[in-house]
């Protein structure tokens, strides 16, 4: 349980996040994941990150338990910790390759948003509950996965899409059967790792630098309305209707 790293082949650095049932996040599991990504793309040997989960699913946002039960002081670690665990994998060194299964939902299109690529198994759904969840927060990275209108229209209903309709926009690079995740994204990652890594991390620091959007002010500016919902009192309101069936799925931070 926990975040893990390890490296399956050369070149290539395997982060693997396991937080039973559903990888809904705690506050450290964000932090966690953060020095994960960043020490694995500072490691000279590492020319690229897959980053994959364990269990039912790839995450589900943040841990709304803890949420109810610490108050404030957890929202303000989750929303610091889901905004460094986003930009880690955003200015990681190295590319980051996204191996999704299940749902993503919440922080995980917070991560896969901010991805260099993504793979993903054909049961893999893709979206942010966060108005069905008392909270606000990665539009900015759904964003980079859909078009504008989609977008509102997705985070307005709360609706999920497919890993094949991802792909149909360009966002997602290959969606596999759910066996043959892992062995998908590790070929793309030995593609990738077979190239000189010095040049890699130019290249990522040069797409980085022509990205139209500053993910990080982008995202730190929603932010800052869902902690105004949260002490204006509409958050706990909503979290009041949160139903038991839907309470393995994360917030969504």
């Amino acid at each position: 349980m926990g975040v893990s790293t390890s490296s399956p082949e050369k070149g290539i650095s395997l982060v693997v996040v396991d937080f039973p049932p559903v990888n809904a996040l705690p506050v450290a599991g964000w932090f966690a994941l953060a020095d994960a990504v960043r020490a694995a793309g500072r490691d000279p040997a590492t020319r690229c990150v897959v980053l994959a989960a364990e269990g039912r699913g790839f995450n589900a946002g943040v841990d709304i338990k803890e949420l109810q039960a610490r108050g404030g002081e957890a929202l303000v670690g989750a929303n610091r910790g889901c905004h460094e665990a986003f930009a880690a994998v955003y200015e990681c060194e190295v590319p980051v390759v996204a191996a999704v299964r299940g749902f993503c939902l919440g922080g995980g299109i917070g991560l896969v948003g901010n991805a260099d690529v993504i793979v993903a198994s054909e049961d893999a759904v893709f979206g942010l509950p966060e108005l069905d969840r008392g909270a606000l927060g990665a539009a900015t990275h759904l964003a980079r996965l859909v078009p504008q209108h989609l977008l509102r229209a997705l985070y307005y209903t709360a609706r999920t899409v497919t890993a094949a309709e991802l792909h149909a926009h360009g966002s997602v690079w290959r969606v596999t059967p759910p066996d043959e995740l892992g062995r998908a994204a590790m070929e793309l990652a030995g593609e990738i790792a077979a190239k000189d890594g010095e040049l890699l991390r130019l290249a990522k620091a040069a797409l980085n630098g022509i990205d139209p959007v500053d993910v990080r002010r982008s995202y730190r500016f929603e932010q800052g309305f869902t902690y105004e919902a949260s002490v204006g009192g509409v958050a706990d309101r909503v979290r009041d209707t949160f139903g038991s069936a839907a309470d393995e799925r994360g917030s969504g931070e």
